[in-house]
This record gives structure tokens, C-alpha cells and sequence, in this order.
């Protein structure tokens, strides 16, 4: 084992790597995948980590999730508890317009969230990691499936932290952190906070059926557009009227369907929303009263309501301890002004969740946003690309989270 932690430092080697890394990224931007179908970019994980000479295991999560290992440089530490560090793989269904050279080469699919910089991160820390002297063993965790698959669950049940013996490699995973590319801070920044840190996601599908017709003549049927309009509406009363103005939840509806002509009243109609909250309490209440306002206003107005619910994400706490650590480690290693304590959580929901209900868990924002950009695209519209230029620190950070003894 090259013990070079000491002689050239983490951030030298991450600076030989960049130029390629850079180029890795790039391709798997110009190669996007959906949920369970990185395939490709599974390949590229594996290719990187055999040429490293580190163990790994593929096929997790319904087949492209891929776990790694590197013991702890003292085989007298090699039974200590790991520590994990993870990433996710998949794209979003968006039309790049990013107008990059390395675009999506894939129609109708993006790069629109950074899990190319993700994986692109991992992998560096992988080839710094594998030339230095390391106290604690280090698991990777390379998931797919972030957006909506719940690919870090199908991970973990899988035994990806569970280490040999049970789906996973070498000792179980003591503690895990992971991080995002975020636009809202500047280049240079990361943040994070204890607690919840971002929000459990429920999803929904409501089907409101009525009586169709001819649309001169509503009085003869039930209009479920109608409906469907006035239920929009209400659902914003959870917030407004039935949740504490300190207290968190979100309801939006982000899809409707219905209707084939402009003469026509449709027999029935269906809208998709997703629900956030950061308590359980809230959670349940925001449910109970989500069904309550659907059926109860569709009836009102002489249609039926079916709907669908599904309890994604949980919420995804940071552990007090180890998110005080990595204050501490970012600090050490870089201009403590640019380590910034979050105040609230964000409503956006992660998988990240389900690793934090195994171990100790700290997730944390790696800032995006070019110094001196008043504006820069956000995660999920179809301009935003990942800044390569945080990658190195990305890198680093991650690094160090690894090597800190504990």
C-alpha cells in the first residue's frame, strides 16, 4: 500500500485525476439512463473500479447497483466498522437544452440533477482513495434509481451496508454520507445541517370520474374538470388552514389529463402531485385531510374520486455527532467561511433516507453556482449541467469524511 497521504496530500492527487474525471463525466452526461436502467453507466463504475484493483459486487437493485470496498490500510483495523459513501447514477426525463457538446445523446433523457457529477465524485474518490494509507475500511455505494425508485431502499435491502455475508463487502457500514451538487450556493461552498435536512415525499394519483357530454349542455351530466378544479384549490388549504404557519408541507399537483375536444365533457379526469412534509405528524395529518378535502369536494359536485397514494421517501435526518464532524473536517481542510450551517431544511425529497434508518447518516449540499452568477440553472430544468469545477472539492471533501478517525 502507497502510504502517500502524508507526502503528497489528498488534494495533489485529486488534482493529477481531474482532467480525466472531467472527461468521465462528460461521458456519462452525454449517456443518460433512467431509474433502474443504467445499464451503461453501471459498466462504466465497474470498468473504473476493476482498473483500480478494488473489490466490488454489481447487480444490486434490480441489477445496476454496484457496491465497493477498500479495506483499512492496518489489517489490525480491517474488522472496524466502515464508513460509506454513496452516489446515485439515474437521469430524469427532460430534454436536454443545455446546448453543450457533450449533450444527451439519449432522446427525451438528461443529466438534469448532477448524478453524473455524483458518480463522477465517487469514482474519484475511488482512485485517491486506493493510493493512500487508510485508517478505516470504505465501502462505495453506487445506487440507482434516485429519481422516484427508491433505488437507495432496494440498496439496503439488498445488504449494501451490511458487509460480507450479508449482499455487501467487507465489515457493515458504521456511518454513511453523501452529497448533492446545489445550485443555490456559489462554487466553493458546501452546507449542511443536524436533523431533517430534507422532506419525506408522498406521491399521488386521483382519478376523478364523472357523467361526459356535450359541453353545451353541462346540466345533463357531472363535470370532472370541473371538479378536479375546484379539489386543485382546496388541496392548498392543508398548508393554509390546517397546518401551523411553522410547520412544513407542500401539495402541489404537477400533471393533469382529461378531455379530447373543446365541445366534449370528459367522463372523467386524472391529476399527479406529489405531498412534503418534515414531521411524522404532519405527514399523517396531511394525509388524512388530503383524502378528507378529495372525496369530500368531488362529491360535492356530483362526481366520485379514486385515489391512489404511495408513502415514498421518509425524511432524511443527519446524525447530530457525525454532522458536527463534518463541520469539523470541512473546516480543517478549507476556508471555514465557505462551511455554512444550513437554517432549514429544503422540501426537496432523497433517498439518502433510507441509509440513514442503517447508520449514522450526514448528507451535504456541494455549492454549483460560478462566482459572480447572479443566476444559474436549477436541478431539474432542462439547461442546468453540472459545474465541473466542483468536482475536486467534491472529491476531496469526500476523502477526508473517509480518513477522519472515529
Amino acid at each position: 500500500m502507497v502510504k502517500e497521504r502524508s507526502a503528497v496530500g489528498v488534494r495533489a492527487l485529486v488534482e493529477r485525476e481531474l482532467e480525466s474525471l472531467i472527461a468521465i463525466r462528460h461521458d456519462l452526461h452525454a449517456h443518460p439512463e433512467l431509474g433502474y436502467g443504467e445499464v451503461r453507466t453501471s459498466r462504466v463504475v465497474q470498468r473504473e473500479l476493476g482498473n483500480l484493483g478494488i473489490s466490488f459486487k454489481a447487480g444490486l437493485a434490480k441489477g445496476t447497483g454496484v457496491v465497493a470496498h477498500l479495506p483499512a490500510s492496518d489489517e489490525s483495523r480491517a474488522d472496524r466498522p466502515a464508513v460509506g459513501l454513496r452516489a446515485d447514477m439515474d437521469a430524469l426525463p427532460i430534454t436536454e437544452m443545455t446546448g453543450k457538446a457533450y449533450s444527451s445523446k439519449t432522446p427525451g433523457v438528461m443529466h438534469a440533477c448532477g448524478h453524473d457529477g455524483h458518480t463522477t465524485i465517487l469514482l474519484g474518490v475511488a482512485r485517491v482513495l486506493s493510493k493512500i494509507y487508510r485508517p478505516n475500511p470504505v465501502t462505495l455505494v453506487f445506487q440507482p434509481a434516485e429519481e422516484g425508485g427508491a433505488g437507495g431502499e432496494r440498496m439496503c435491502e439488498d445488504g449494501a451496508l451490511g458487509g460480507a455475508g450479508r449482499g455487501g463487502l467487507g465489515p457493515a457500514v458504521g456511518r454513511i454520507f453523501g452529497l448533492h451538487g446545489w445550485p443555490q450556493f456559489p462554487l466553493g461552498q458546501v452546507a449542511s445541517k443536524a436533523g431533517a435536512m430534507l422532506a419525506a415525499v408522498d406521491d399521488f394519483i386521483v382519478d376523478v370520474e364523472g357523467t361526459g357530454g356535450h359541453a353545451a349542455y353541462p346540466h345533463l351530466g357531472t363535470d370532472p374538470i370541473l371538479a378536479a378544479a375546484h379539489v386543485v384549490t382546496a388541496l392548498q388549504s392543508i398548508a393554509s388552514r390546517n397546518v401551523g404557519p411553522l410547520d412544513n408541507v407542500v401539495v402541489t399537483v404537477g400533471q393533469i389529463e382529461g378531455g379530447t375536444a373543446n365541445n366534449v365533457i370528459p367522463a372523467s379526469v386524472r391529476f399527479i402531485g406529489t405531498v412534503r412534509t418534515l414531521k411524522a405528524e404532519t405527514r399523517k395529518l396531511a394525509k388524512e385531510r388530503f383524502f378528507g378535502v378529495v372525496e369530500n369536494t368531488c362529491r360535492a359536485l356530483g362526481c366520485r374520486a379514486k385515489i391512489h397514494w404511495h408513502d415514498s421517501y421518509p425524511v432524511t435526518m443527519n446524525d447530530s455527532a457525525l454532522t458536527e464532524e463534518f463541520f469539523e473536517t470541512a473546516r480543517a481542510m478549507m476556508d471555514p467561511s465557505k462551511v455554512v450551517r444550513v437554517e432549514n431544511a429544503t422540501m426537496g425529497g432523497e433517498d439518502f433516507a433510507y441509509y440513514g434508518r442503517l447508520a449514522p447518516a450526514c448528507f451535504f449540499f456541494l455549492g454549483l453556482r460560478p462566482a459572480g452568477a447572479e443566476t444559474y440553472a436549477t436541478l431539474h430544468q432542462p439547461d442546468f449541467d453540472f459545474n465541473d469545477a466542483a468536482l475536486g472539492l467534491g472529491i476531496e471533501l469526500m476523502c477526508e469524511v473517509a480518513l477522519r478517525e472515529f
